[in-house]
């Protein structure tokens, strides 16, 4: 049974059973799996299947299996040179291969997995960064331009030696499997490139996978580099110990899974939320993930089969994302879920309106929680099975310290209760000093040199629970995915017409931010919002990163130096977003202020005079994430 986690003070005592430096855990990777595939040796661990059909065929594998398959896939990477210090890099949509590279090449040596919608200059710039020696990635198939993109990237990563790929055929049935074949695009790049090209599961099956071939040192290391968003130019990569996973997974297998449950997990194995919280706590417990279509949740027919697709596994965890629950909504529970005990979200926040929508259509508790890449993940979480405070992120994890601090010329200070600051971490996912593989990038990334610095604002409340307020950092989340929006900025910064541009995160009910852009033209010039999006849409090379609105003010709001002043720009920005989905609904309310609030971050103040149907405006503001209320009379 999961241990209780209830309350702040479940959690207090968990703290007080002993440091987490004397929890009795295993110390690597491979001796977390290989201890449980002993202890659950033939019951299943991951299961996938290619479309999402809710009989279409799948394949499991075992703890057994899993562990066998792993012990190959490590053995073929120290025999294709890889050593501990050595990077494996896996641009894949979701397989079991993919899962298979992410373990294998972590008891090797360094899993590096790479976003595979990221354009190939993006990719190449990951693949210097990281030094890697190894690729593995997509055979060329239908419908997906991976692995051309891929070998493009390549082409510009000089120390990769060897692409292994790994083609999703054999995961077809007939007729698709016969018609594949024919129909494959050409990917004649793969042959222009310095590397060897192997095919993965031929290599695989060439190594032992009863044992090693090589030590398996019992000592903390780095194990996975994970870069942080889908920038150009140099890429921020974030560097995961063993001990930040196996703390990640020892959360997972204490306080919400065993080996009883399973797991839906439509979310990509290229990102934290799905390798280092919901794969490491599958070591942790035994619990069985199910992983549906490459694409995950952008599988086509994924979200028209889900609830039929967790009465298929008898699905007891659901693992989900904002805009996967904005969809979901968007259908009927048209299947038996009642072994579905709770959802689990994250990687944004969640709108008032749609957890209250989930709940109810899905009669299913949600819990919101709180992490990031940097500090391998976890940092707390809506009690499960206690109070929630709609909005919140719950209470720091065990073992997890957060401050909330604020800068003063004497040095960080501590804030007091509901006092807005920066949220600072320490944890055992935290490492200190050398988070980012580049070493200026660590520069001032630490408070007391011990709390990592995270960026994002907040406050913790009475209870002990942490509120996120705002961003310190200029950060666009659109669905989870970070855009810098200073690659939106420089674009726009080209254009002869253009004097300042100012890119921000718009409300948006499904994505939760939506990137747009403001802009200052030259003195004299002339260009239409239109003709900007064009070119936009040319010179931004990251396709999540385009605008979806543009709009050209007279002066963009700058600060006394002459920055661009953005709390005001997404003042407007709710503005125009609330008042036009409020006219879409019929209303004739409109907002008439964004104030700033300490506690609650950007609040939508509409016209009392007008507001005359409240539960009909909650209905559709509730929808975005920043909050409303009258205006003070």
């Amino acid at each position: 049974m999961p241990q209780d986690f209830s309350s702040l003070e479940a959690r207090n005592a968990i703290d007080a059973e002993m440091p987490w430096e004397a929890r009795d855990v295993p110390r690597t990777i491979y001796a977390r799996l290989k201890k449980t595939a002993e202890a659950f040796p033939d019951r299943p661990a991951f299961s996938y299947q290619i479309t999402s059909g809710p009989r279409d065929r799948a394949e499991t594998l075992s703890w057994r299996e899993t562990l066998f398959r792993t012990t190959q896939a490590a053995n073929m990477f120290r025999a294709l040179g890889i050593g501990e210090t050595d990077v494996v890099a896996y641009i894949m949509p979701n397989a079991n291969e993919t899962l298979l590279t992410f373990l294998g090449a972590m008891v090797a040596g360094i899993a590096n997995p790479i976003n595979p919608l990221l354009e190939p200059e993006q990719i190449a710039a990951i693949l210097r960064e990281t030094n890697a020696k190894i690729v593995v990635t997509l055979k060329s198939f239908p419908k997906s331009d991976v692995a051309q993109k891929v070998a493009e990237a390549v082409r510009h990563a000089p120390n990769v030696g060897t692409v292994l790929e790994v083609d999703l055929l054999r995961y077809l049935t007939p007729p698709k499997r016969w018609i594949v074949p024919l129909i494959r695009p050409k990917n004649p790049t793969a042959l222009a490139h310095h590397a060897d090209l192997l095919d993965f599961n031929a290599e695989l099956a060439k190594h032992p996978g009863d044992r090693l071939t090589f030590e398996d040192v019992q000592q903390d290391r780095v194990a996975a580099y994970f870069h942080t968003g889908g920038t150009t130019g140099m890429p921020k990569v974030a560097q995961h110990k063993y001990s930040g996973m196996i703390y990640n997974g020892w959360l997972g297998g204490t306080l919400l899974f065993t080996e009883r449950d399973n797991i839906m997990c439509p979310l990509p194995l290229f990102h934290v939320f799905a390798c280092q919280v919901i794969v490491m706590s599958q070591l942790a417990s035994g619990a069985h993930g199910v992983y549906p279509t490459p694409a995950g949740y952008r599988g086509e027919g994924v979200f028209d089969n889900f609830w039929k697709l967790c009465e298929r596994w008898k699905i007891s965890f659901i693992i989900t994302v904002p805009t996967a629950i904005s969809a979901m909504m968007q259908r009927k529970v048209d299947a038996d879920i009642s072994t579905v005990r709770m959802a689990f979200s994250g990687s944004a926040p969640l709108p008032v309106e749609l957890y209250k929508r989930f709940e109810a259509a899905a009669g299913v508790e949600i819990v919101e929680g709180y992490g990031l890449t940097e500090a391998t993940c976890l940092v707390s979480v809506n009690p499960v099975g206690g109070r929630k405070k709609i909005g919140s992120v719950g209470i720091p994890f065990p073992h997890t310290d957060v401050k909330i601090l604020r800068k003063t010329p004497e040095g960080p200070v501590e804030c007091g209760v509901d006092e807005v600051g920066e949220i600072c971490i320490d944890s055992p996912g935290v490492f200190e000093g050398s988070t980012y593989t580049e070493r200026d990038k660590n520069h001032d990334l630490f408070h007391h040199d011990v709390y990592l610095r995270t960026g994002d604002l907040g406050r913790i409340d009475a209870d002990g629970y942490l509120w996120i307020t705002g961003r310190a950092k200029d950060l666009i989340i659109r669905g989870g995915h970070n855009i810098d929006p200073a690659e939106i900025e420089e674009a726009l910064s080209g254009h002869d017409a253009v004097a300042f541009a100012g890119a921000i995160g718009q409300p948006d009910a499904h994505a939760g931010e939506l990137p747009c852009a403001y802009v200052e033209l030259v003195d004299g010039a002339s260009v239409t919002a239109e003709e900007l999006m064009a070119y936009a849409k040319i010179h931004i090379h990251e396709r999540a990163a385009i605008p979806k609105h543009i709009e050209i003010l007279d002066e963009l709001p700058k600060t006394a130096v002459g920055k661009v002043f953005k709390p005001d720009l997404r003042k407007r920005a709710i503005t125009r977003v609330y008042d036009d989905a409020l006219e879409k609904a019929g209303l004739s309310t409109r907002v008439v202020s964004v104030i700033d609030d300490k506690k609650r971050g950007l609040v939508a103040q509409l016209d009392p005079q007008t507001l005359t149907q409240a539960d009909r405006v909650e209905q559709v503001l509730g929808q975005f994430t920043t909050p409303w209320e009258p205006r003070p009379e």
